[in-house]
């Protein structure tokens, strides 16, 4: 039959007395069985705990001159670096109320002088196997805890290339290219971090979260283009009214489709339903809703779909706005060049209050040399 009893003769034990002739008993003992260190007094333990190689227990005398056991116990448990390795009290004081307060302190047992060396070596096996365990279980869980990180990164890095490459679908229909996307997202997080910087009004929603969350739906945007029809969607020319009024569906349409899916976070069964992983996802369709819905609504209340005014225009949608105007009108298109870079900042301050929040226009002047070099950084190979 085999042995399962785990092989502790790698373990450390530093026995700790201001008596030669216990540390000499004690010490021998143990020789041969584990790795052995002593010290003579409270402040060489403290000193030893710390050194290669750094104990897996402490067999430790009570009564020293200078620094007791006590004092001892408290100092190791006030480090991290030794808080947890497991204390022995080796005493010749068996009272009930000695015994308690060294338990109190953190002492993990309690063995009484005389030393019966049957119930000494019992009582080290026993804690160093226990440690051993907790060891175990510690790295155990620390490399779970490292897999479910590594396993949502994989997850969200899988969900971020899928929305952009959905994204780059509807774009790579209206003969817009990648870098608009990245552009756009570019601006967006300039424009939060300026908000939060400069305006405590936006320290909750723009904290770092939902302004990763903001930034990462931006892509989606333009997403119902998918759903216009590619005589109206690739006109070289101007739009007549009616087909205007097909084009600009595109924003509903979007919102309906990312709606579409925030229902079946919600209702399909075949969906594991994680409520954190739900709150997340939904936390992100909800801000890719708002931006796909309401990035072509106008402050004044004249934009569409649906005619939204002032803040009641959520404010993921408000900062694309800016955004994708600003791209719009900084880079060229196949129907018209891009504008002189004080022409585009004469529409966007003049569209403050109007097509714009003008806390959103502060936050692009503040911006601007940002957004130039982001625009530079991402040029269009024909720009």
């Amino acid at each position: 039959m085999p042995d399962n009893t785990p092989d502790l003769r790698d373990a450390t034990v530093l026995v700790v007395d201001d008596l030669p002739e216990n540390l000499e008993v004690v010490g021998g003992l143990l020789q041969g069985h584990y790795r052995v260190k002593v010290a003579n007094s409270g402040a060489r333990c403290l000193r030893a705990a710390i050194a290669d190689p750094i104990p897996d227990l402490i067999l430790l005398d009570v009564m020293m001159p200078g620094m007791d056991g006590y004092a001892v116990l408290a100092e190791l448990r006030a480090s991290e670096a030794t808080r947890d390795i497991p204390v022995i009290f080796v005493t010749a004081m068996d009272a009930d109320d000695d015994e308690t307060r060294g338990l109190e302190l953190g002492a993990v047992d309690y063995i009484t002088k005389p030393i019966r060396p049957a119930i000494l070596m019992a009582r080290v096996r026993s804690h160093l196997e226990l440690k051993r365990a907790r060891d175990w279980l510690k790295d155990q869980n620390g490399y779970l805890e490292g897999e479910v990180t590594r396993r949502m990164r994989e997850n969200e890095l899988i969900k971020d290339v899928s929305m952009h490459a959905l994204a780059m679908l509807a774009e790579a229909r209206d003969n817009e290219t990648g870098n608009h996307l990245y552009r756009t997202q570019a601006y967006i997080k300039a424009l939060g971090l300026e908000l939060r910087r400069s305006n405590h009004r936006y320290a909750v929603g723009l904290d770092e979260q939902h302004l990763t969350m903001i930034v990462k739906a931006a892509p989606l945007h333009d997403i119902g283009k998918v759903g216009i029809p590619d005589q109206i969607l690739l006109k070289p020319g101007k739009l007549t009214p009616e087909e205007f009024t097909i084009m600009k569906t595109h924003a509903q349409i979007g919102a309906d489709a990312i709606a579409g899916a925030m229902r079946r976070v919600i209702d399909d069964p075949s969906i594991a339903h994680d409520k954190a992983s739900e709150r997340n996802s939904l936390a992100f369709l909800e801000i890719a809703y708002q931006i796909a819905g309401g990035h072509h609504e106008k402050w004044d209340g004249s934009g569409y779909p649906h005619g939204l005014s002032g803040e009641s225009i959520p404010l993921p949608a408000r900062l694309m706005a800016l955004a994708d105007v600003f791209d719009a009108l900084s880079c060229r298109r196949v129907y018209k060049a891009a504008f002189p870079m004080d022409e585009v900042d004469g529409i966007i301050v003049a569209g403050r209050g109007k097509h714009f929040d003008p806390d959103i226009v502060e936050a692009y002047i503040a911006s601007r040399e940002t957004f130039l070099d982001i625009a530079r950084r991402y040029a269009d190979a024909h720009d």
